[in-house]
C-alpha cells in the first residue's frame, strides 16, 4: 500500500505540471491585444521629418531677397518672371493695342 501511495503521488506530480501550462493561457482579450501589427508598422516608419525643420531662425539677406523679387517683377529684365508679350496690363501687345486684362497680370496664377 506504501507503493500505491508513491505512484499515485508521482502520477498526480506530472499531470499536475502539464495542467499548469495549459491554464496559463487565457481566452480573454487584454487591453494589449492586437496592438502588434499596428506597432510593427509604427518602429519601421522612417521619419520623414528634417532634424532641422523646426529651426526658425532662418538667415537671409532682406535687400537680396527684395532684389530677386523686383527682378523677377520686372518685364524688361533678361530671364524675368514672363517673356511673352503682355506681362503687365499696361504692357503692347504684339499688334500694338493694349494688352489690359488679356495681360498674365490679370490672370490667376499669371506672371506678377
Amino acid at each position: 500500500m506504501h507503493w500505491r501511495l508513491y505512484f499515485v503521488a508521482t502520477a498526480a506530480a506530472l499531470i499536475s505540471g502539464c495542467a499548469a501550462d495549459y491554464l496559463n493561457n487565457y481566452d480573454t482579450v487584454t487591453l494589449a491585444a492586437g496592438d502588434a501589427n499596428n506597432m510593427n508598422s509604427l518602429l519601421q516608419t522612417v521619419d520623414p521629418f528634417n532634424p532641422n525643420s523646426n529651426n526658425t531662425r532662418i538667415e537671409g539677406d532682406g535687400q537680396r531677397s527684395v532684389a530677386v523679387i523686383q527682378r523677377y517683377k520686372s518685364p524688361s529684365s533678361a530671364g524675368g518672371g514672363y517673356s511673352g508679350n503682355c506681362p503687365t496690363d499696361n504692357s503692347m501687345a504684339a499688334d500694338g493695342s493694349h494688352c489690359g486684362k488679356r495681360s498674365a497680370e490679370s490672370r490667376p496664377g499669371g506672371a506678377m
